[in-house]
Order: C-alpha cells, then sequence, then structure tokens
C-alpha cells in the first residue's frame, strides 16, 4: 500500500479562535499585483496561533526556547490515544493513556484523539478534556517527549464567562464572598505542561491538530504512523505555527 500524507493543520485565516487572550489573527494585504506588481500578505498572529506547538520556555523563562530544542522533538513516530467519547472537561488519568503508553517508546510522538476537532470554531472547543497531572508524568516516565492533541490544550481551558463586564465583575465578588477560590485560576496553573515541556531535555507540546481519526484507523489497521510537526524558525521564543502532517505507511 503506498504511503498516504494526511494535513492535520487548521487553516490560517482572519478571525480564527485562538485561545482565550491570545492576539487576535489578521490577514490582509500589503502588496498587491495591482499597485506594486506582487501579491504580498501582511500577518499579524501569536506565537501560539491555530496549530502550533509549545516550547518549554512558554511556561519558564530559564528553560529552553523554541530553537534551544533538537529537531528530532518535531517529528517521530506516533502513537494515537483513542480518547473519543469523553464527557466536556473530562480528566484524562493514567489509566485512560494505560494501552497507548505501552506501544510507546523513546522518540514516539503520543497523539491523544479526542474528538475535540469537531467543535473547532465554536464555544464547545472550549470544554475540551485534559490531562491530569499524573498522566502527564506518567506520559513523562514513558519516554515520551513530544505529546500533541486536536484541543485547544492539554490543561483545561479556563471558562471566558460573561462578555459583559458588569456581569463578570458581580460574578467574581459573589465567588470571593461564598465560594472560596475561583476555579477557573486554579485551572490556569497550566500543570500538565509543566511536566511535559519540564521534562529532561525539554519536552514539546502541540496543539489544535485537525482530526485524528484516520490516524486512528491506520494504527488500527497495522500501518506505521509518523508525525511532523516542525515550526516556524522563530528566535527565543515561546512556541510557533507548524504545519502539521502525518505520514501513513
Amino acid at each position: 500500500m503506498a504511503a498516504t500524507l494526511v494535513d492535520l493543520t487548521h487553516q490560517v485565516t482572519t478571525a480564527m479562535p485562538v485561545y482565550p487572550g491570545d492576539p487576535a489573527v489578521l490577514l490582509e494585504p500589503a502588496l498587491t499585483t495591482a499597485t506594486a506588481g506582487v501579491n504580498v500578505l501582511a500577518l499579524h498572529l501569536g506565537s501560539q496561533s491555530g496549530t502550533h506547538v509549545d516550547a518549554p520556555y512558554h511556561v519558564d523563562v530559564t528553560w529552553p526556547t523554541l530553537d534551544g530544542l533538537p529537531l528530532e522533538r518535531f517529528t517521530g513516530p506516533a502513537v494515537v490515544a483513542d480518547l473519543r467519547g469523553l464527557e466536556p472537561r473530562t480528566a484524562v488519568t493514567p489509566e485512560l493513556l494505560a494501552p497507548a503508553l505501552e506501544r510507546c517508546g523513546e522518540g514516539s510522538v503520543l497523539l491523544l484523539a479526542t474528538g475535540w476537532a469537531r467543535h473547532w470554531g465554536t464555544d464547545a472547543y472550549l470544554a475540551h478534556p485534559s490531562l491530569t497531572p499524573a498522566a502527564a508524568e506518567a506520559i513523562v516516565a514513558a519516554g515520551v517527549r513530544t505529546v500533541g492533541v486536536d484541543a485547544l490544550s492539554v490543561d483545561p481551558t479556563p471558562d471566558p464567562g460573561p462578555d459583559d463586564r458588569a456581569v463578570a465583575a458581580l460574578l467574581a465578588d459573589l465567588t470571593d464572598e461564598h465560594d472560596g477560590p475561583d476555579p477557573a485560576v486554579e485551572e490556569s496553573t497550566l500543570a500538565a505542561h509543566r511536566v511535559l515541556l519540564g521534562a529532561e531535555g525539554g519536552g514539546v507540546i502541540a496543539e489544535n491538530l485537525t482530526d485524528l481519526r484516520a490516524l486512528l484507523e491506520a494504527q488500527e489497521a497495522g500501518r506505521p504512523v509518523e508525525v511532523s510537526l516542525f515550526p516556524l524558525r522563530l528566535v527565543a521564543a515561546d512556541g510557533a505555527p507548524v504545519r502539521a502532517v502525518a505520514r501513513l505507511g
């Protein structure tokens, strides 16, 4: 059977979904054939826009930046964990990952197939499953240094709350008075990020991958799966957009 290439990358478009608080994405003509004889786009986007990778520097300024990581971190044989069918905001435990981790070895890229790519562009995309710190530790213990997910983050994404600032402020006051610490603040500690990215030698996380069903089907059929997640070569960066591609043998 001939090898098949599968694009795992969301299109980069103006006003595309981004993590709450990240820079908005804008693509607009900088030059046109009508005025300059060539077409050139001007791009405004964040390092975490669209399908991207995180470097250790993303969560700790003392850890390696993107350009300090070896190219081997961005490619390798993939093992796909089938996590489809989970409820929103499910905590993914080591037990749920055990079948996939048994197949992992040094140099493996672990891909988490939650099925959440189907919610891209909707509010439901923020309510994705996420790794517990114990699950992240189990991944590192299995020798994995590169993890990808078809969702916004490997950690819980806080609910952005009401658009109305007055309502949001009132709810915050009520929480302070009656409910103790805000769960959204507790969720924003990026515990799984810190475990995965802080692994010996530096880890990499790829987020916002597209539908991983074709990879699961290939894996179930015994076909080898390889993945490439090469980022833009940004200097001293916390991460960068990638063109994520899988090769199915």
